[in-house]
């Protein structure tokens, strides 16, 4: 993750020491280093893997079921190749299972599945968020199928080369603070910010954000309706989820906060488990782990306030703060690499491509240096 001057420390490695609880995850599910999912996912999930393959080895007639990916609480997900396209590209199929047999339920599941489809195809147009290929229902069961995003997740990176410095984890922010503020700006909440949905991809060299929960939101209700409803239902992961959202009223702020412990992770390589508590307010006590400017701290300790009224509430405000660092806009002009542009929140109604994706920025960053260096010479 760490380019030009943001040097992360110095670690054993991965073989003579790992970030422990990454280590103890591993050890637990039994994976291999490369793709600790699939060993243990394709045994439990064979038959599953099997009826979707049908007998002429397809799924829907198009998708080539390879392995599963992972299991969660409405669903397991599947990685496949399109044999349809060119190439047969590489996708990731989504199973959602409401399991209702209730006709007006699931006509109602059918409804929201088709409003939650269209909110993901929109903000698949965000280069930093897999865009949404296809959708449709099969014997009950509801399926997405997304671009697959070629590269590590923040934790296999953490895992193979310690924690990060300082100045990588703000280039972080910085790179996935706008994909939040797009996110929200669409009335969507991720719910599950943490190292395992992040992935630095080999097209266009940024933090993507993975596995949106908005589907689930939005079909779970309709257990409602059914005699066996339950009682409650959390969407996210313990110690990354904010206390408001551990109540299910997640906010855009709840964002912010599991975002703030992402970066904990990355700088001290530890999970929040790990960590201690302030027994008065709640909040993790992180800064006795590492050494980190005051400045910067202050900022994470923002967006980590159990107190929502004390938190950042947008990603903007978080940015304006990293911005307004002291010394950094001084020193900027002065940096002998400059971070990624940024990208914005505006994007055509046709899908891109990674690649057509990653040559439109480097255009667009091209003319904007070109731009910048005129007006200094001027």
């Amino acid at each position: 993750m760490s380019t030009g001057s943001d040097t992360p420390l110095r670690f054993p490695p991965p073989s003579t020491k790992r970030c422990s609880g990454y280590l103890q995850w591993e050890k637990q599910m039994n994976c291999s280093k490369e793709n600790p999912s699939s060993s243990i996912f394709n045994k439990l999930y064979a038959t599953q893997m099997n009826r979707l393959r049908g007998e002429n080895g397809l799924f829907h007639d198009r998708y080539q079921v390879e392995r599963v990916l992972g299991k969660g609480s409405f669903g397991i997900t599947f990685l496949a190749k399109d044999i349809s396209q060119p190439e047969h590209p590489l996708c990731v199929i989504k199973q959602l299972c409401p399991t209702v047999n209730n006709p007006e339920a699931l006509k109602k599941a059918r409804q929201r599945f088709d409003l939650e489809a269209t909110i993901l195809r929109q903000l698949g147009k965000h280069p930093q968020i897999p865009g949404l290929l296809n959708y449709f229902e099969s014997q009950g069961e509801f399926y997405i199928v997304q671009e697959y995003i070629r590269g590590r997740t923040l934790a296999i990176e953490v895992w193979r080369n310690g924690p990060k410095s300082e100045a990588a984890v703000k280039q972080f922010l910085r790179e996935v603070l706008p994909v939040l503020r797009y996110i929200h700006k669409h009335r969507v909440i991720h719910r599950d910010i943490k190292p395992l949905n992040l992935i630095h991809s080999q097209d266009n060299s940024r933090w993507t954000l993975i596995d949106f929960g908005g589907v689930k939101e939005q079909i779970e209700p309709i257990y409602s309706i059914g005699e066996n409803a339950p009682s409650t239902h959390f969407i996210g992961t313990a110690g990354f989820a904010a206390p408001e959202q551990m109540l299910k009223r997640p906010v855009y702020a709840s964002d912010i906060y599991g975002l703030g412990v992402t970066c904990v992770y990355l700088l001290t390589g530890k999970q929040p488990s790990e960590l201690d508590c302030d027994r008065t307010t709640g909040e993790l006590c992180w800064q006795s782990s590492v050494q980190v400017s005051d400045y910067f701290a202050q900022v994470l300790n923002k967006m980590l306030k159990v107190s929502l009224e004390e938190r950042y509430q947008v990603a903007e405000e978080v940015l304006i703060d990293l911005d307004n660092e002291p010394g950094f806009k001084s020193l900027s002009p002065c940096m002998s690499v400059q971070p990624p542009p940024p990208i914005e929140d505006n994007f055509s109604e046709v899908y891109l491509p990674p690649h057509v994706r990653t040559a439109k920025a480097i255009r667009e960053w091209k003319a904007r240096f070109e731009s910048t260096s005129e007006e200094l010479l001027v």
